[in-house]
């Protein structure tokens, strides 16, 4: 039997030389963040850690210890009995906590004497938590990027996944956001990640990258809903060549219709989204639109809310971009068959392009 061991390496290669990464914070904390593929075998459950820190608050440091301990057994017991039950003798485990302290050190010392091979991560969350900030704060990205712009409802997002399937290294900022970007984007009912999941997803992402090769990413503003793009990320978009998808006002609002179906279920959430337009439409128009809802004319509405609202913004952003622009596609359908005709025109626009812009 042995004592755990220590490392402070927690970059993608590292980790990935380990058989599973041990999270043994609580769920809440878990849910906020924690390191991609990372297993949540808690030693304390929320409500646990909340009595233990009760407990030490309020009565005396020994018997929150004493407390916590004999929770700590339990739960580390019931790990054994179940998530690691069927582990082979060869295991290799990474174990962490908040801060590389009691409680992770409490799983790796059972896990050591069981006969695994077991390393606690030096600093625990906090550590890795570093490593993000270090790459998309205060780095250069390291990657090459390619944006896809076009006008709302020009099926960008679709066109990318179709891009991903042929072999393009594609970044869906959206998906990993848990928004759509757009006035309905956040219609789903689906909550977006914590900020701090969001840039350890997209780090996750980046390091999958080979960064001889662009990567395809959809033109975002420095949000997408609640979620912030960190600077490295940014400043990589900031000069980043583009390809603009074009198609007709009519075929995008049709588009938007069948991409965003709750807009026809639910007359409130419509109106949530209307209410969050960045520039108020006027009381007049605000009201035309109310009727057009009312009398379910949600194409003529979805048209609308593109042509007075969405395209102006796109126009004068577009005026005022300096960066080279490679290609404009123009697509008269939004189909699966014209997305694809789209993904493959980009591949071949990049692999033209690629050594005028690759560093």
């Amino acid at each position: 039997m042995s004592n755990p061991g220590v490392t402070d390496a927690a970059d993608r290669k590292s980790l990935s030389q380990f058989d599973m990464i041990i999270d043994v914070r609580s769920p809440a904390e878990f849910a906020e963040d924690h390191i991609p593929g990372a297993v949540n075998l808690p030693v304390l459950d929320n409500e646990e850690r909340a009595i233990v820190g009760t407990i030490y608050v309020q009565e005396s440091r020994f018997l929150a210890r004493r407390v916590g301990a004999a929770k700590v057994a339990s739960n580390i017991s019931h790990h054994l009995d179940t998530a690691l039950s069927d582990k082979a003798a060869g295991f290799r485990p990474l174990v962490y906590c908040w801060r590389g302290g009691q409680r992770s050190n409490s799983m790796a010392l059972v896990l050591a004497q069981v006969g695994w091979r077991t390393i606690v991560l030096e600093g625990g969350y906090k550590t890795y938590r570093r490593a993000v900030q270090k790459r998309l704060y205060e780095g250069d990205l390291g990657l090459q990027l390619v944006l896809l712009e076009g006008g709302t409802g020009c099926g960008k997002t679709a066109i990318l996944k179709q891009a991903a399937s042929r072999g393009a290294q594609v970044v869906d900022l959206e998906a990993l956001a848990m928004h759509r970007g757009s006035l309905f984007g956040a219609l789903s009912g689906i909550a977006q990640p914590s900020q701090k999941w969001f840039e350890s997803s997209l780090m996750a992402a980046f390091d999958k990258f080979d960064p001889g090769r662009p990567v395809l990413v959809e033109a975002e503003s420095s949000k997408i809903g609640n979620r912030t793009l960190p600077p490295a990320l940014w400043h990589a978009m900031n000069k980043a060549p583009r390809i603009e998808i074009a198609a007709p006002l009519e075929t995008r609002a049709s588009y938007l219709l069948d991409a965003y179906p709750e807009i026809v279920a639910s007359r409130p959430l419509l109106e949530a989204a209307l209410s969050r337009l960045e520039v108020y439409p006027g009381r007049k128009r605000l009201e035309s639109w109310r009727q057009m809802a009312e009398a379910g004319e949600f194409l003529a509405l979805i048209q609308q809310v593109v042509q007075n609202h969405y395209d102006p913004s796109y126009a004068r952003s577009s005026r005022r971009d300096e960066r080279s622009k490679l290609a404009t596609i123009a697509l008269s359908s939004l189909d699966e068959t014209s997305q694809g005709d789209a993904a493959r025109e980009i591949l071949a626009i990049v692999d033209r392009n690629h050594t005028n812009f690759i560093a």
